[in-house]
Order: structure tokens, then sequence, then C-alpha cells
């Protein structure tokens, strides 16, 4: 998750703002405008969109549709919305560029519950049985008929790890159809934003992953997308080793090696699914999955306490000085 500072500007003529929970999380919207009314209205409808939105690809609800696909599984292609089979088809390439190590049907995997209050994680042989369920190419999309299918008994879909911002920039898109210039969607490590805040650039601070609490950096922005993701929000603790949500599609387990990333970029398609994939594949490949990808930036931070900012981020970073801070100057290289 994300923290938001304002620049201390003098107060805009109106400004709305507007928590709610969805998704799991908290939704947080902030408009600009000239018309109360307006405003008001576009943030009702956004909510309502995302809301929407939400309640169809949540794992979690019974009465989604990517509930109705995983209880189909190996047995008949389910009927998909239009919003639904954009957000898989975005999933498989993320899956085909980091060569699975994002994967939606890491969802197969069961047992894991990161409830630090009630936790709980499956056993080694009940991983193993589960890991061939785990194959992102055996999500099988007809856009024609306008169906998906899970092709193994068993398989499940989990779409955590793209689902959210692809909700957020759907929440922005309603806000820009009601005239909306100037507007900051934040929810949980996700952040949109286009436009001004009292005439100065959205700046959008980064947690420090060694101390949640702290903020490491923070980024001046006017129109794209922040996101991070990390091993420091969903987590227990069993015999000193921290176990968190990020799961590894490969071996089933939480991911290691990296803390924190947090990615900068103009638009969805450039940056969605990429953070966890990075989580998974640690420092090396993930500075090259960055390198790759135009008008993308990164920065990531590994269990060491080591950072790294990829070119030419570094300049648009405003660093925070920590008593005590154990992150290291970031390189570059």
């Amino acid at each position: 998750m994300l923290w938001l500072t304002s620049a201390c500007q003098p107060a805009p003529a109106i400004q709305q703002h507007e928590t709610r929970p969805l998704m799991g999380t908290v939704v947080d919207l902030t408009l600009e405008g000239p018309d109360p009314a307006r405003l008001k209205q576009a943030l009702d409808d956004a909510y309502r969109e995302m809301t929407r939105l939400s309640d169809m690809m949540n794992h979690y609800n019974p009465n989604s549709v990517v509930s109705a696909i995983n209880h189909a599984a190996g047995q008949q292609p389910v009927a998909v919305p239009p919003e639904l089979m954009q957000a898989l088809k975005m999933a498989r390439q993320v899956s085909d560029r980091s060569h699975g190590a994002f994967d939606i049907t890491v969802g197969s995997l069961k047992g894991w519950r990161f409830n630090p209050a009630n936790p709980a994680m499956p056993s080694q042989a009940e991983i193993t049985a589960q890991l061939p369920k785990i194959n992102y190419r055996d999500v099988i999309l007809d856009e024609a008929a306008g169906t998906a299918f899970l092709k193994q008994p068993g398989m499940r879909m989990d779409l955590g790890g793209i689902a959210k911002l692809y909700i957020l920039d759907a929440g922005m898109l309603v806000l820009k159809k009601h005239g909306i210039e100037h507007a900051m969607l934040n929810g949980g490590g996700d952040v949109v934003v286009n436009g001004t805040t009292q005439g100065r650039p959205w700046r959008v601070g980064i947690r420090d992953p060694h101390a949640p609490e702290k903020l490491l950096a923070a980024i001046e922005i006017t129109r794209g997308i922040v996101a991070s993701s990390g091993d420091y929000e969903r987590y227990f603790i069993k015999n000193g080793q921290r176990y968190h949500h990020i799961l590894d599609p490969r071996t089933g387990y939480p991911t290691q090696g990296l803390h924190g990333v947090t990615l900068v970029a103009d638009s969805l398609e450039q940056v969605n699914g990429l953070g966890a994939a990075i989580m998974v594949l640690g420092a090396a490949k993930g500075k090259e999955l960055i390198a790759q990808t135009p008008g993308l930036a990164g920065l990531l931070v590994d269990r060491e306490g080591e950072l790294w900012v990829s070119p030419g981020l570094e300049k648009r970073l405003r660093f925070f000085e920590q008593p005590g801070d154990s992150i290291p100057k970031p390189r570059n290289n």
C-alpha cells in the first residue's frame, strides 16, 4: 500500500474526497473541479462501476463470473463479459512476457491463509499435489464465443494480481467521461492519477518495505499509475520465517528475495501484473523486465535492504532520510 501526501498549497475551490471499502481494501477517491454536483455524481458512478467489476472478478464471491469459471473447471466453458475477457487477455500477456512468473491459476493452491490472527499453510504434500494445476496455458479463451475455460478439473483462477489496477483504471475512465480532469484513485498499493491537485502535481508517497509505517520516497505525477507490491502487507510469521500472500507459481510458496517493488507508468498496459511477476522473478530478471518495457520505471528493495532505481526515475523521486535508516543510497546499474 502507498501513502499519499499533498503539496502545501492553498485549498482548491472545490475538492471532493471519499473512502469506501472495496476489493478487500479501501479505495480513496479525490476529485477536483468547479461543480460540486458533477463531482459527487462522478464519484458515485465511479464507485458503482468499480463495485460492479469487483463483483465480477472476485473469486471469493461465490456469485462472481470468476467463481463460475472455477466451478466449471474441466467441464465446460463459461460466458464472460467483455471487461473480464480483456482482463484475462491482459493476464495472459503478462504470463507470456514473464515466462509464467505471473499466473492467475496460482489460485489452484489451497490451504494458505495470511490472516496473522488465524494463519494457515498447506503441507508440502498438498502443495506438490496442487502444483500441476498451475498452468496459465490451460486457461482457454475463446474471444469469438466470448467464453473462458479452465482445462483441468480442480483448477482455480485468482485475479488478485491484476484485477485491482484494472478496476481502478476503469474508475478513472468513468470520471473522465463525466468531464473530471483532476482526480486520484488510491486502492491498497495501486494509485491512478490524472491532472493536478491545487494546481500542483499529485504527490504519491512510497512506503519503506522495511518500515511500512514510514515513507521511503515520494514522486510527483500528473498522469499515470504508481503501483506497489511487497511482502509486508498480508503475512504471518511461523518459526521465525515470514510467509506472505504473493505466491511463486513454480514452487507454491511465497516469493523470496525482493521485499518490495514499486512501478511507475503512463498506462495500465505498461504496468498491470508486472509487480507480482517481478516479486517472483527477483531483482536481476526484474530489472531486465523493466528495461524491456517502454515507458516503465521501477524501484526494487531486496530483503537485505539494498535499493535499486531504474535509470531516470531517481531524478523524479524525493527520498526521505530516516533516523537509523537501513536503506542505502539507490543504485541504477
